[in-house]
């Protein structure tokens, strides 16, 4: 471009353009171009006019210089390649055996205690929810027709005894009598078999007197063992039949925790093996004891299960009767098993799988998992103690591709840490 005869070259190097000259050309140029030189009113809206054309082109050279950069961009898409990630080792820690088991508590003992004589009942002392000793009177029924019977069974037994005494003197006179033939034969025979029946009706007296006397301490109704009362069935007045129940009572002392298990444990159950388990009523918090006693010889053919059961000491008499309870058997103690934080578990369309890292590249491998517990992930098999695996970023990775490790709470590290 001349003006007035001189040339102006407008090259990037020589001219500076800021935001200043685009958004006021014409009055930069006045006071950098000519420098304060006063020009033409016409001449000036023309050079203002060429900046402004300029302007564009002077623009796109200097984002093309600024892209020219060398080794800038290369090595930025390369590290955006990489999934930032947080990682954890696979840790063995020991750890129980166990299997899980839900079952009822049942009373060791418990009876449903009938009357063993026919009467009415005359009194009841004691109701549900109390406590008994064995021996220990709970109900009274026709004691006072029970107690005449066997005073008149010990007057006809006494009876029949003094009876049996005159039979046995008769007997031995008549022998003396017979021995000096002033007794006939006939005499002799008699007094043997008059003493022979005495003697049995002393027998059958006995026998009665015996029953009666029983009878009298079958009409106190009495506790078969220590117990308690887990039901009241009959009252006083009721006219009860031999046999009609009265009481329900049980031995919580100790329970039996009846449960079930899988018959592909059946060679791993074994007695005094312990079992710990715990009830609604005191919640997971509170857990309880026992001990295997008892193991069933046959599964069943409808579940497939076996069951077995564990004695339960119950002396405080926390747990009752009946009870449902879920628990764990100990099959073995202190048994390493690797572990893996649950953030590390991806489960997508029924596939469970962790992703490995080694050297810097996330590998996908299937894990067969067992229980969780405090919050860590049971292995089973498919991965090896402290091997790493990712714990974030889960939904970003896939087979193969390279990972940016972050600790937990800082900043990506700058490389990829090689995965041990």
């Amino acid at each position: 471009m001349k003006l007035q005869g001189r040339a102006f070259n407008l090259t990037s190097s020589t001219m500076k353009i800021s935001r200043a000259t685009i958004s006021n050309p014409k009055s930069r140029v006045e006071r950098s171009v000519f420098r304060g030189a006063r020009l033409p009113r016409a001449l000036s809206r023309s050079i203002g006019v060429c900046v402004l054309k300029l302007v564009p082109v002077a623009l796109s050279l200097l984002a093309l210089v600024s892209c020219s950069k060398p080794g800038a961009s290369g090595t930025k898409h390369e590290a955006d390649d990489a999934v930032t990630i947080t990682v954890a080792k696979v840790e063995v820690v020991p750890t129980d055996r166990t299997i899980d088991i839900w079952g009822t508590l049942y009373a060791k003992d418990e009876a449903t205690i009938g009357a063993e004589v026919e009467g009415r009942a005359e009194k009841t002392l004691v109701d549900f929810g109390d406590r008994v000793i064995e021996g220990q009177e709970l109900a009274r029924i026709d004691t006072t027709t029970y107690e005449a019977l066997a005073n008149q069974a010990a007057a006809n037994l006494a009876k029949s005894k003094a009876t049996a005494n005159n039979a046995e003197l008769n007997l031995k006179r008549a022998q003396e009598l017979r021995t000096s033939n002033i007794a006939s034969q006939s005499d002799l025979d008699t007094a043997v078999a008059t003493a022979e029946q005495a003697r049995a009706q002393v027998k059958a007296d006995e026998a009665a007197n015996a029953v009666a006397r029983l009878n009298v301490d079958r009409s106190h109704v009495k506790a078969p063992f220590d117990a308690a009362v887990a039901e009241r069935i009959a009252s006083a007045g009721d006219y009860l039949k031999v046999g009609a129940p009265l009481f329900r009572v049980v031995n919580d002392n100790v329970l039996k925790y009846i449960v079930q298990a899988q018959e592909a444990f059946a060679g791993q159950v074994k007695k005094e093996q312990q079992v710990i388990f715990w009830v609604d009523a005191y919640g997971t918090n509170q857990t309880f004891e026992g001990k295997v006693y008892l193991i069933s010889p046959a599964v069943n053919l409808a579940t497939r299960a076996f069951p077995f059961g564990a004695l339960v000491q119950n002396t405080d008499h926390r747990l009752k009767a009946s009870t449902y309870a879920r628990g764990q058997l100990v099959l073995e103690r202190n048994v390493p098993m690797p572990v893996i934080p649950l953030d590390a578990v991806n489960t997508f369309a029924g596939v469970t799988k962790v992703f490995v890292v080694e050297n810097g590249v996330a590998h996908s491998r299937q894990v067969e998992f067992g229980r969780v517990k405090d919050g860590r992930q049971e292995v089973l098999a498919g991965l090896k103690p402290e091997e790493v695996v990712a714990t974030s970023g889960l939904g970003k990775l896939h087979d193969g591709v390279k990972v940016r490790i972050r600790d937990r709470g800082g900043p990506p590290a700058e490389t990829p840490v090689k995965g041990s």
